[in-house]
């Protein structure tokens, strides 16, 4: 037997039982009195139960309606707790947040936008999933994914956060060895010199003139390949050649000189950024929150210098 219908006619049943009275049972649950009795007969009818007794002077329960009243009452707490856990997931959303990102921008934006998120949300558990490969969020149980590049079609839905630009950049050991200054590295020594490689890069490469606005492929001399980005920023850090890294995720090097932007001019490929989601209609307030926040934290990074995000 179907107890949905029977559930509602219980709460009805317990909010007569709590009020004494059908009028003010109708008053609390603000339907007629005709339709309170009604679901009250229908409720004894179903069960072939007799739960309360009406008289001239006001009803009492049978002894299995003050029975059936205690589970009423459970049943009652339980779902206004239902309820109070959805109004506080809307405003003061808790539990596990799990997000999944590129490593490029692991240091200077998702970890300052998460800890900014949950300032605002303590009761947020975030779990952070670093990889420079597309990992479902279905199946893998994700709330959120931040993806570079042009998005397949899919049921996922998709916001666009910013922009990122692959540039050049090498260590000041390394050229004192090799002899050039960051200005006269050409497009030739971007070719000639030892290029260390992420996952995703290949060898022949589309790089932006930023002067005339063209572009052209150029193929790099590929010496080290690594699967992540922290691998070939640290073999860089190491002097033992060329990198072309996200502007965002080389920054903070640039700013210590420990490493150094080369062939300014130029710069590598240009990469879209998008959050997605799998919410269809109204996202939780966190997710929502967290995407304003990581375009904050990206335009805080871009007053840094003109070697942020390129446009082209």
């Amino acid at each position: 037997m179907h107890r949905v219908k029977q559930v509602s006619r219980l709460l009805v049943f317990g909010e007569v039982a709590k009020q004494g009275s059908f009028t003010r049972a109708a008053q609390a649950l603000g339907i007629s009195k005709s339709a309170v009795s009604q679901q009250i007969n229908l409720l004894e009818k179903e069960l072939a139960v007799q739960l309360m007794s009406r008289t001239t002077r006001g009803l009492t329960l049978t002894a299995i309606g003050e029975k059936v009243l205690i589970r009423c009452q459970s049943i009652q707490q339980q779902v206004d707790s239902a309820f109070i856990d959805l109004v506080n997931a809307q405003y003061n959303p808790q539990g596990s947040f799990t997000i999944t990102y590129p490593y490029s921008i692991e240091s200077n934006i998702v970890i300052p936008a998460m800890q900014l998120l949950c300032s605002e949300f303590p009761g947020l558990q975030p779990e952070l999933i670093a990889s420079d490969t597309q990992i479902d969020l279905v199946t893998n149980n994700i709330d959120m994914a931040i993806r570079g590049g042009q998005l397949p079609d899919s049921m996922y839905r998709a916001l666009p956060l910013a922009k990122i630009t692959e540039i050049f950049c090498a260590t000041p050991l390394y050229l004192q060895r090799a002899g050039i200054t960051p200005e006269r590295f050409s497009i030739n020594h971007l070719t000639e010199h030892p290029w260390i490689s992420s996952s995703w890069q290949k060898p022949n490469m589309l790089i932006h003139k930023l002067a005339s606005q063209t572009s052209q492929v150029i193929k790099l001399n590929q010496y080290a390949k690594t699967n992540t980005l922290p691998s070939a920023l640290n073999l860089a850090l190491k002097h033992m050649g060329i990198v072309s890294l996200p502007d965002i995720s080389v920054l903070p090097f640039l700013r210590t000189s420990e490493l150094v932007h080369i062939a300014p001019h130029v710069c590598g490929p240009i990469w879209p950024l998008h959050t997605i989601h799998t919410y269809q209609s109204d996202k939780p307030l966190h997710i929502t929150r967290f995407h304003q926040l990581l375009k904050q934290v990206f335009a805080n990074q871009v007053l840094y210098g003109n070697h942020m995000s390129f446009e082209f």
